[in-house]
Formats: structure tokens, sequence, C-alpha cells
């Protein structure tokens, strides 16, 4: 097993900045996770610029250190991680990008290494999953965001950030009775944005809801409906208030705490859980690096759990 270069002996601000200093894929024999980036924004509706993210999150990556406390695990030594690099896409042909990114995953995919994807915009999120539901069919889903990407489309255009759940629906690759938001909140185009988001399938626990149950009668409701499904886990990083997580491209007010979303997070422990991303980070809105240091910390939990999965 190959872990993270030793900060005691080369300081975390040298050296290459791949995820939290592990080594790439091309330095280890197999990795049962990758943590791989994929920068696209081509598909954003307001302001762009998550296509930067992956390297801003990989750069705030430095500071994680080899044990999780909050889980019990040192994912590093439980499994061997390393960093993919970039899948690279065409930034003028979403359908393209969609297709490469589809490929790409499921070739990273092929001899069992689960991924942790850091977008790039959501629009991501539909390729990978169906990359995944290529191994474990239609799976569940856990999608945390400040809005509900089930729109049908944006300008005529069915790909964009904010339809990709809708078309994973129509694709067959979700189990429409294991898939919820969770953290949404803001105003809407319409009432009817919330009864085809229900007929989709979706079950919905907003940042309010999260407010007055806690995270422990959260995390209850979603294993409950999750179950022992395969799970696929997507966290657009605008859930968190713009508080916590500035550097994104459509900020809404009154959204979740850096801590509630991990504790949450560590709460799914002992889930099937088959892949995630994180996406939206746009470095250029942020301030002190606040919010790639909070997408840093949700990949590190993300690597944490399928270590605990993988290790088993």
């Amino acid at each position: 097993m190959i872990g993270p270069v030793d900060s005691s002996q080369v300081p975390r601000y040298a050296g290459p900045a791949t995820f939290a200093r592990l080594p790439r894929l091309d330095q280890v024999a197999h990795a049962d996770v990758a943590v791989v980036g994929v920068p696209f924004d081509t598909g954003v509706s307001y302001r762009p610029g998550a296509r930067f993210a992956p390297s801003a999150v990989r750069e705030a990556s430095r500071l994680l250190r080899p044990y999780h406390p909050g889980l019990d695990v040192s994912p590093f030594e439980r499994v061997q991680v390393a960093d993919g690099g970039d899948i690279a896409v065409n930034p003028f042909h979403i359908g393209e990008a969609i297709e490469t990114i589809e490929g790409a995953a499921s070739e990273l995919q092929a001899e069992g290494t689960r991924l942790v994807t850091i977008g790039g915009d959501h629009t991501i999120a539909l390729p990978l999953l169906r990359a995944v539901s290529r191994i474990h069919g239609p799976v569940a889903l856990l999608h945390f965001d400040a809005h509900l990407d089930t729109w049908d489309t944006y300008f005529g255009e069915p790909y964009t950030h904010g339809t990709p759940f809708r078309r994973a629906v129509e694709d067959g690759i979700l189990d429409t009775e294991a898939i919820s938001h969770v953290g949404t909140r803001g105003p809407l185009y319409g009432k009817k944005d919330l009864e085809d988001d229900r007929r989709l399938g979706f079950g919905i626990v907003t940042s309010s809801d999260v407010m007055r149950r806690g995270v422990d009668e959260t995390v209850d409701a979603l294993r409950q409906r999750i179950g022992d499904r395969p799970l696929y886990v997507s966290i657009d990083i605008d859930v968190l208030d713009p508080a916590h997580a500035p550097g994104t491209g459509t900020p809404e007010a009154g959204g979740m705490t850096s801590r509630e979303l991990l504790e949450i997070l560590r709460g799914l422990r002992g889930l099937n859980l088959v892949g995630a991303d994180v996406v939206e980070v746009a470095p250029a809105y942020d301030h002190a690096d606040i919010t790639s240091v909070a997408a840093s910390h949700v990949a590190y939990d993300l690597v944490s759990l399928l270590a605990l999965k993988e290790g088993v």
C-alpha cells in the first residue's frame, strides 16, 4: 500500500498537489479508490468557473491527514487510494463531453476501482451515474444540493447542470424507490417544479428540515429509504450556506453548515456506497479557500466511507 507523502519529511506546501498528497494512479499497481477530476463547466446557467475546481480542491487537500477520527479509520492504510488525474473533455460540446466522461469512468471502474469525482458542474453526474449503473444496475441516489436539478430543459437544451437527475430517471439508471434530495431551498419557477420532482420519485429533505430535525433523525430517515441498495452520493457544494461555501455558481441563502453535511455523510457508514461526486466549486468566487477546503473534507469523508466498505 502506498500512502500520502509524509508531511514530517516534506512540508505540506511542497511537492505535487495530488489529492491529499496521494500517489498518482500510474504509480500503483491497482487502486481500490481513485479520486478523479472533471474540469468541465459548460453546462452552467449562471456563474462559470467550476472547471478550475479539481486543481483548487487538490491544493486545499494538502492539509488532510491520514487518520479520520470521526469514522475511526485510516483510509489510506486500509485500501489503496490514488489520484486518477483529470478526465479531459471537450469544453465546446456538452454531448461529446458526456460521452467522454461516461467512457473514462467506465474504464477506470472496469477492474473494481470506486470513484470519488471532483467536478466540474453538475452535468457530470449523469455520465457518472450511467457508468456506475453498468456495473450495479439502477442505484439509490442521495443528492445534496440547494436545487432540485430535475428540470426538463434550459433554453431548450436537455443536458445542463440543472437537468441530470431527470435524465437519469428517464434512462432507468436510478432506483426510484430510493432517491432523495437533501438540503434544498430557495425560490423555484413554480409549484410544478415540486410536482414534477415528486412524480419522478424523489423524496425531499430541505435545509430547514435538517435544521429542525437534526442530523440523527435526518440520517435515520435516509438510511431507511436506502436500505442495502447500491448507493451513489452526489454533492453540489452549494448545499452549504454561502457563509460556508461562497465559491460556487448558484448560491442560495439558508443552507446547511459544513458540520451538518459532514455529520450526515458519516451517518452513512455501513451502506453500500458505490461511487460519489463533489461538484460546483467555483474558485474565482471563493474567499480564503473556504469552499475548496470544505470540498476537500467532503471528498475525504467519501473516500473514508468507501475505504470502510472496501476494507471489510
